[in-house]
């Protein structure tokens, strides 16, 4: 009887010093991941924001994170669909030299997609990051989550300089906790909208490095204006803090170019306002994937997208947020054409380069539909 007790507490001591053991390592890999929550001066601050309502964030007008229908079907879909979500063979990828990096920055407006909403922007001699997530996988665990499609063109450790990097919102796949850290270290600046600096802060990242902006606020590296511009969408890295953070877009305007940058966002009336007031821009980074006609309140599908950059006066498109992630029911290259068909339909001057690879616009616009020969 005695040892039957024993062997009892000893298997049970075992579980539980397992799940102490389990809940330290996700204390120390994972849950710092979940960022810190605004208080004090910062959290006054948000308080003052005309978006900020009753202790969080929310789109004025109201937009519901899910349209009325047959959830039931979406959920067939989801987990029975016919759609191929994964590319069927490599995406290609070009490894960028590094000598075309140069230090001071060359001028003029050129750029690199790394991927999803990662946009290695050189704009009149400044270089800044946009969202740039280089984890494995947009979660707060490491082995769990959606898995990137493909390799990223460089890693942390080979990236150039970086003076700014702009966050759209703090949702894993657009703020990623081990970039920050690193970059910070190097120096970077991070322009985020309300709130989004307790994450920051919590990682370790000094204060004077962390620019929180509310929408239509203004903040500067060099002789870059940086505006951080409206959106709708939605934050939130934990289960309990939804809308705790702002979300937003950015425009960078130069002494000679414009760049926007659209983060997650439905369609709505802000770009033509975006545009009367900032506009023309020279290259827009808009979304055009993750979409689902129940949720296209706060993911715009790719026709919006083209509509929105004609919205902004844009004069050259490049469509992110596709290919990278499996986020969405859609297969892995609808976003890409049905954007192309849009753009080719009201004229929109469209560029499409490969992950890696240079698009310059003092060059010819790279045009190439690369996607059709991942088969």
């Amino acid at each position: 009887m005695f040892g039957k007790k024993a062997r009892k507490v000893t298997i049970y001591t075992s579980f539980v010093l397992f799940g102490l053991f389990l809940l330290v390592l996700c204390q120390t890999a994972c849950l710092s991941s979940f960022g810190g929550s605004p208080s004090g001066t910062r959290l006054e601050r948000m308080k003052t924001s005309k978006m900020f309502h009753d202790g969080k964030f929310e789109n004025d007008p109201f937009v519901p994170m899910l349209s009325s229908g047959d959830y039931i079907g979406v959920l067939k879909r989801q987990f029975f669909g016919s759609e191929v979500r994964t590319p069927p063979a490599p995406i290609p990828v070009q490894k960028p030299d590094l000598k075309t990096f140069s230090d001071p920055v060359s001028p003029g407006l050129r750029a690199i997609w790394f991927g999803h909403s990662s946009v290695l922007v050189e704009i009149d001699g400044i270089r800044i990051f946009t969202d740039p997530v280089f984890s494995g996988k947009v979660s707060p665990f490491e082995s769990i989550g959606p898995g990137r499609l493909f390799p990223l063109p460089l890693e942390l450790s080979e990236l150039p300089n970086i003076d700014a990097v702009v966050i759209s919102h703090d949702h894993y796949d657009h703020l990623d906790m081990s970039v920050a850290q690193f970059l910070a270290k190097k120096g970077t600046k991070y322009f985020v909208p309300l709130g989004i600096g307790a994450h920051l802060e919590s990682w370790g990242i000094p204060e004077n490095q962390i620019i929180e902006l509310d929408w239509w606020e203004k903040g500067n590296i060099k002789n870059i204006e940086i505006v951080c511009t409206p959106a709708v969408h939605y934050s939130g890295r934990g289960i309990f803090n939804g809308k705790s953070t702002l979300w937003s877009s950015w425009s960078l305007i130069g002494p000679k170019h414009k760049f926007f940058h659209s983060g997650d966002t439905g369609y709505s009336p802000h770009f033509t306002e975006i545009g009367k007031k900032l506009g023309p821009f020279d290259l827009t980074s808009i979304k055009v994937g993750a979409y689902d006609w129940t949720w296209e309140g706060i993911h715009m599908n790719p026709e919006s997208a083209v509509q929105a950059h004609l919205d902004l006066k844009g004069k050259t498109m490049l469509p992110v947020h596709w290919a990278t992630f499996n986020l969405a029911i859609h297969s892995w290259d609808e976003p890409i054409l049905r954007t192309k068909q849009g753009a080719d339909q009201n004229g929109v001057r469209l560029a499409t380069p490969k992950p890696g690879e240079w698009l310059d616009l003092q060059k010819d616009l790279i045009s190439e539909s690369w996607w059709e020969k991942v088969k």
